[in-house]
């Protein structure tokens, strides 16, 4: 019989060779440690495993760990010709993947919707940026695999995090714990319900929950920074700074980081927590921007790792870094660096020139969404455009932001925000329209 994947799907190696393969899957969907070495065991084991290869060329891009990734993949697509006609169209997927274009990975999704590693991948999650431009095309990859996988826990958890973003927050909440009952160290699961604590304003169960999962069950995760920097975005929400700062000496010093992660968490926090009313002594992105590389601030692999070193470079006024990332983004093959990552860097070298109305009017005018990511990510964005408003004068609009934010949901930071911006003329918010558009916000506890 032909050794096959957690799932099901047929390996064309021998047995300990697909051993190791599946013990990397299973650590990447439980977002454990292990996947990479894992992968590389796997590899050695058996030199003539193509989607061992590719596994390991994907997780070295994705995760931008050391791994000679151009080198991978060309023995994948090398020893593909041997592998069953799943495993070649797997390999092509991620080949076009590491070119920029993710069409083929969509295509195999259709065909092989249990192909866990590449829905993984598709799906912006904690582990992963994503494939898709708009989160609805993701939430349609999900939701079609949904007779593949039955009551899979990962699946579960995947489902979750949909949900969470369809503002559908009980679901998310009851598919999340259902998956945590079957499997307590499912990082997707344990990710979405954190999405679904912090959407809703419910930052004391929120928090008490992510610290307890994180000592216990969750404590074999890979990557516990970003974890972390949920557990500090409640504190931070809730105005408590010198919780802030001890999350982040203890958790997220940059030093502590890997691979992008640093860049990712560490850096958002930073950004997040330097415009926070009353804070002081917030300790310097500088130290953010030493421990990452050229590669990732410059030449970024991914809108949403540009929108990371964007926000970055700003903080730290690297206005020239700024405008060598717009001039490389706007000559980028693919549209999404184009027309979001390019206006995005120009509009901070706008803010960082002091040109703060023209930063806040560019940084309206940017897709956020296509960045991919979660929406608690990208609302790094819109904290820089209430910053350009205010430093531009425009307090109307700026109070008119932090109304509709504390409408849909509770925040202490974001009302001392707006206290602090007095009460001014004609700021009155339609909170019955705003509801409508982004859906009603409240606590969901389990």
């Amino acid at each position: 019989m032909p050794c096959r994947d957690p799932y099901g799907y047929a390996l064309t190696t021998g047995p300990d060779a697909a051993a190791a393969y599946s013990r990397g899957l299973l650590d990447v969907l439980r977002l454990r440690e292990g996947a990479l070495p894992a992968m590389a065991s796997a590899v050695a084991l058996d030199p003539t495993f193509a989607v061992a290869h590719a596994g390991l060329a994907l997780l070295g891009h994705e995760m931008c760990a050391r791994v000679d990734v151009n080198a991978r993949i060309s023995d994948a697509r090398l020893h593909a010709r041997r592998g069953t006609e799943r495993e070649r169209s797997h390999v092509h997927a991620i080949a076009a993947h590491l070119r920029g274009d993710s069409l083929p990975l969509v295509a195999h999704l259709e065909e092989y919707p249990r192909d866990a590693l590449l829905l993984s991948v598709a799906v912006p999650t904690i582990a992963f940026a994503g494939v898709t431009e708009v989160p609805e095309h993701a939430w349609h990859l999900v939701e079609q695999a949904a007779p593949a996988y039955g009551n899979d826990w990962w699946y579960a958890g995947l489902l979750a995090f949909i949900r969470q973003e369809q503002l559908r927050f009980d679901e998310a909440m009851d598919l999340a714990c259902t998956s945590l009952a079957e499997e307590p160290s499912a990082g997707h699961s344990a990710h979405a319900r954190a999405h679904a604590h912090y959407e809703t304003g419910d930052h004391h169960h929120g928090l008490a929950w992510m610290d307890e999962w994180v000592r216990g069950d969750g404590a074999a995760t890979d990557g516990l920074t970003h974890f972390a920097w949920h557990a500090a975005l409640h504190e931070l929400s809730l105005g408590d700074l010198d919780a802030v700062r001890r999350r982040y000496e203890e958790q997220l010093r940059p030093e502590q980081g890997t691979g992008c992660r640093t860049l990712v968490d560490t850096g958002s926090l930073l950004f997040r927590w330097a415009l926070t009313p009353g804070a002081a002594d917030v300790p310097p992105m500088s130290d953010v921007v030493r421990v990452t590389d050229t590669q990732s601030l410059e030449r970024p692999g991914t809108p949403f790792l540009a929108m990371h070193a964007a926000v970055s470079l700003l903080a730290v006024g690297d206005v020239a870094a700024l405008g060598r990332l717009a001039a490389r983004a706007g000559a980028h093959k693919h549209p999404t660096h184009r027309e979001v990552v390019a206006p995005l860097a120009l509009a901070l070298a706008a803010m960082g020139c002091g040109r703060y109305s023209e930063a806040a009017d560019s940084l309206r005018e940017v897709d956020a969404r296509r960045f991919g990511g979660s929406d608690a990510q990208r609302e790094v964005l819109e904290e820089a455009r209430i910053a350009a408003l205010v430093r531009a004068g425009r307090l109307d609009e700026a109070r008119l932001v932090l109304d509709r934010r504390i409408d849909r949901r509770h925040s202490p930071r974001d009302r001392d925000w707006r206290r602090g911006l007095g009460e001014g003329d004609g700021v009155a918010v339609d909170a019955e329209r705003d509801l409508r558009e982004r859906g009603a916000r409240r606590p969901v506890h389990h």
